[in-house]
């Protein structure tokens, strides 16, 4: 279920409720309070939301909640604002409204959407990282907030996807600063760029360049233990990519010899977990 569907469920859920909410109200009282007069606001709001009127649509969401702060419809209305905002790419709005919604609402049972919907917000309006990592940062943070905080919300699920893509594109200016410090022949500064997408952005798809120019860098300023080093957790991981290969230029005839190296290291630990194997399941080869 894609997120747009997911967010027109929570509204009809939410819109349905308020219907039974204001025909009570109305065979009960003669006099609207504010209760009611909340309710009619934020019916105006749901009309003009779905004539794709936004800007009265989170007028109106807005003044339901004020006229009846302490409502149980008020912290609805708040997040009903921003995400009519939300709908329309109105971003920076969506973005004070889910901001402020958070802070005056903490304990809201919807909170988890409210974090989701700031991430989205974030995640959207991403640009180009290479001038301004905020938005990605501050997508980064929220949706970290959902997998570690609300680990079994539907939320979550799409939230750890996004992090992965996120964490791509952080990876991916690492990468691209490393790659004008090497050819800059600022040795260190490139090995720091090269080392910080191998620490910190593993699963990223930029590891396997990251470990070939850790080599080849190392290899170039005569720390041939080092390139080895490199070289070799390259082809223990990644033996068939194609950065691998490229690795066998840099140490031409002694790539042979790291091979091999690699193919014992992989045929060692092979014996060493079918024993494993066979002491655990060890009825199963009597």
């Amino acid at each position: 279920m894609n997120f747009f569907l997911k967010s027109l469920i929570i509204i009809i859920i939410i819109f349905s409720q308020l219907s039974c909410s204001k025909k009570e109200k109305v065979t009960v009282l003669e006099n609207k309070d504010l209760k009611s007069q909340m309710i009619d606001l934020y019916a105006e709001g749901y009309e003009a939301f779905l004539d794709r009127d936004t800007l009265f649509a989170a007028k109106k969401f807005n003044e339901a909640e004020l006229i009846f702060p302490q409502s149980e419809w008020a912290p609805v209305a708040a997040l009903m604002t921003a995400y009519v905002y939300y709908s329309d790419d109105y971003y920076s709005d969506a973005i004070y409204h889910l901001e402020r919604y958070l802070k005056v609402y903490p304990k809201h049972k919807n909170i988890d959407y409210g974090h989701y919907l700031l991430g989205m917000c974030f995640y959207e309006n991403i640009i180009d990282e290479g001038r301004d990592l905020k938005p990605l940062l501050n997508a980064k943070k929220e949706f970290e907030i959902l997998t570690n905080k609300y680990p079994n919300t539907e939320f979550a699920i799409d939230a750890k996807f996004k992090l992965g893509l996120i964490s791509d594109r952080l990876a991916g200016k690492e990468m691209y600063i490393g790659r004008h410090y090497e050819k800059s022949q600022k040795w260190v500064a490139a090995i720091n760029r090269f080392k910080n997408v191998l620490e910190n952005y593993e699963t990223s798809v930029y590891i396997e360049e990251a470990i070939y120019r850790l080599a080849e860098i190392h290899y170039i300023i005569g720390l041939d233990e080092e390139a080895k080093k490199y070289a070799t957790l390259l082809g223990y991981n990644y033996g068939s990519s194609d950065w691998y290969k490229a690795s066998y230029k840099i140490f031409n005839k002694d790539y042979d010899l790291t091979e091999k190296e690699i193919f014992s290291i992989k045929q060692k630990d092979k014996k060493s977990i079918f024993k494993k194997f066979k002491k655990r399941f060890k009825n199963l080869f009597n």
